[in-house]
């Protein structure tokens, strides 16, 4: 109840925040929304995933590990309806309805010194039939038929067997989940699309999905770390979490942190071999300012490198860092906070119009209140959603063929 309540406050400030920047006609606490949405998104996200992958490869060290998961599934509902305030208050309360999404408002002025409107630039035009709202809003929905339809029918049957034991019910979730993985890529890829990377509508990475799953797989490892942990050592998993299922899911942690440097570094090195300006300009406005001095997304930049790649790279290698508890708490808990980052690094530059010789000046990485308030916010509810549904289960799926492998889980 303490999740919710700090959960609907949250909202609540950030909500009042939304509206008194559209009513100016600014984005930015729009932006603050989508930054602790997607951080909490790319957790819950992770989470989906590998639930189904535990299923598919029959993992049975994850079986007391996936019912943590099962129990956040609970809040992707919640996430729909959190969605909803800052998709539909820039059409109601904004001078612009492109105050967020530019594309979204046809007369929206975009900056530079050859300063068009969106609706007479030849890349929107060219984009229109995908960046449309109409068609946009569909998505979002079909988005969250999938998250919320897989999460659904795989705690359903979980949970089921937990009453009725039955191998049909596990059997169940290995068909749902070979079919749901495909739809859960589907859906993780054009949600990134569509949320973040359409905030620079001129800009297309056909790798920028699969950045999205790579943080998401990360945020949800380190997630489930801490959870697992906690609940461990004073809560519901006492005597059934050990330091074995630790090393699994370090062992993951450290699989993925190598693969997000992978993908981010490729898109980063083909993009600029390619030297395409509307692909470009990204990353530029991520080093400097129009002026071409070195402008605060740059220590940004590298931070991510050297804290959210090579710090944990280098901590995860060793065997210790696994299995003890405060270890790899302390290092998932690391990787959350760069998650965060890598979601700001990736949401709030952009390009404002200004009256300068270039006609844009970029936004600079300045955190505020908002930010705050809208990631504890999101956060309360996800929370609470996820004890919550753990209230009213079991701990773990007792009656899970691979129970007892998983309850003496060794490496």
């Amino acid at each position: 109840m303490i999740a919710l309540i700090i959960g609907v406050i949250g909202i609540a400030i950030a909500l009042i925040g939304l509206v008194m920047d559209l009513t100016h006609g600014e984005g930015r606490v729009g932006q603050s929304w989508l930054i602790a949405y997607g951080f909490w998104m790319a957790m819950l996200i992770g989470m989906l995933f590998l639930t189904q992958l535990t299923y598919l490869f029959d993992a049975g060290w994850a079986v007391v590990v996936r019912r943590q998961w099962e129990n956040a599934f609970a809040a992707f509902p919640w996430m729909a309806l959190i969605l909803v305030p800052v998709v539909a208050l820039p059409f109601f309360v904004s001078d612009s309805s492109g105050a967020i999404w530019e594309w979204m408002d046809p007369s929206f002025v975009l900056p530079g010194i050859h300063a068009t409107t969106v609706g007479n630039d030849a890349l929107y035009i060219a984009k229109e039939k995908f960046l449309n709202v109409p068609f946009f809003i569909v998505r979002l929905v079909i988005y969250f038929a999938v998250f919320c339809g897989l999460g659904s029918l795989l705690r359903k049957h979980s949970i089921q067997n937990d009453a009725q034991p039955d191998a049909n019910n596990w059997l169940a979730c290995r068909k749902i989940s070979a079919i749901g993985i495909y739809l859960t890529a589907f859906a993780t890829t054009f949600m990134a699309f569509d949320l973040f990377m359409s905030l620079s509508y001129h800009w297309f990475s056909t790798m920028y999905g699969v950045w999205f799953f790579a943080a998401s797989m990360r945020a949800g490892l380190a997630g489930t770390v801490i959870l697992c942990n906690l609940a461990g050592t004073k809560g519901w998993l006492q005597g059934f979490y050990n330091k074995h299922h630790n090393y699994f899911l370090g062992c993951l942690c450290l699989a993925f942190t190598v693969f997000w440097a992978y993908i981010s570094f490729s898109q980063y090195f083909l993009i600029y071999n390619a030297n395409i300006p509307e692909e470009t300009f990204w990353f530029n406005i991520r080093e400097m300012n129009a002026d071409g001095s070195k402008n605060s997304w740059w220590w940004v930049s590298m931070a991510l490198i050297f804290g959210h790649f090579l710090i944990p790279f280098l901590v995860l290698l060793f065997y210790k860092t696994k299995v003890i508890r405060n270890r790899l708490m302390g290092i998932c808990g690391w990787i959350l906070a760069f998650t965060l980052l890598d979601m700001y690094w990736n949401i709030l530059p952009k390009q404002e119009a200004d009256d300068s010789v270039l006609g844009y000046y970029v936004q600079q990485f300045i955190p505020n209140v908002w930010d705050i308030a809208a990631l504890v916010g999101i956060g309360g509810i996800v929370i609470w959603a996820t004890l919550r549904s753990a209230a009213k289960h079991k701990p773990i799926p007792l009656n899970d063929p691979r129970i007892k492998e998983s309850l003496h889980a060794h490496q």
